[in-house]
């Protein structure tokens, strides 16, 4: 069964989202500061984690900064900010989903089960080698030189799909068809070329751009 984090100091809606998760057969582990949190994720693996921007002992987008690299775990933000320049904060470090205060519960759940089937899909035993890059997509880690490169599970998704497409121009509406299920999980083309951007800062080095924009159309992967 599937664990997910729950980190919101507001206990009556941590009760509400644990008991909600636990209908849906999700295992929930509720965490009201980001102390207790960290002592979680130190003693136990998570398939996601639903982390308020505002906590009692400090604020969600520093915890994301400086957790979600070490332990590599889907996560979705929980706020009452409906700001853009948040929202967008917010996905440029990574997070998998943004949902705004005061939410539908059927809505949150609905979410939780996109981001996990998109997370955590595995694709068999194959490897890839490109240019100065090593994927191992059964075990989701990338090296680049021998140095493990930290990638969030939306960077690794959009990843894949350009070496399962290589050679071939994707548009930006078949990324977001491949890379977000639709169906209630609304994202902008913004947010995507966000996500490319920041994976080609974190894959390309001094001989190999790999991931080339092809103006007026999409992207495309190159070995070259």
């Amino acid at each position: 069964m599937k664990k997910i984090l729950i980190i919101e100091d507001d206990e009556i809606l941590n009760s509400g989202l644990c008991y909600n998760i636990q209908k849906i057969q999700l295992f929930p582990v509720p965490s009201y500061c980001i102390r207790e949190a960290k002592e979680r994720l130190e003693e136990e693996t998570f398939d996601l984690i639903l982390l308020d921007v505002n906590l009692p002992d400090g604020n969600g987008f520093d915890f994301a900064r400086e957790a979600m690299p070490k332990y590599h775990t889907p996560f979705i933000f929980l706020t009452a900010h409906h700001l853009e320049e948040e929202i967008i904060k917010g996905l440029r470090l990574g997070a998998d989903d943004y949902i705004v205060k005061p939410f539908r519960i059927k809505v949150v759940m609905e979410k939780i089960q996109v981001v996990l089937r998109r997370c955590h899909n595995g694709r068999g035993s194959e490897r890839y080698s490109c240019g100065n890059l090593e994927i191992d997509f059964k075990n989701r880690t990338i090296m680049r030189k021998n140095e493990a490169l930290a990638l969030t599970p939306t960077e690794f998704e959009i990843l894949e799909a350009f070496v399962e497409n290589r050679g071939q121009i994707l548009t930006k509406g078949l990324l977001l068809e491949k890379i977000w299920d639709r169906k209630g999980n609304y994202v902008n083309e913004h947010t995507l070329s966000l996500n490319v951007s920041r994976l080609r800062k974190k894959i390309a080095d001094e001989d190999f751009d790999y991931i080339k924009t092809i103006y007026g159309l999409g992207y495309k992967w190159s070995e070259d």
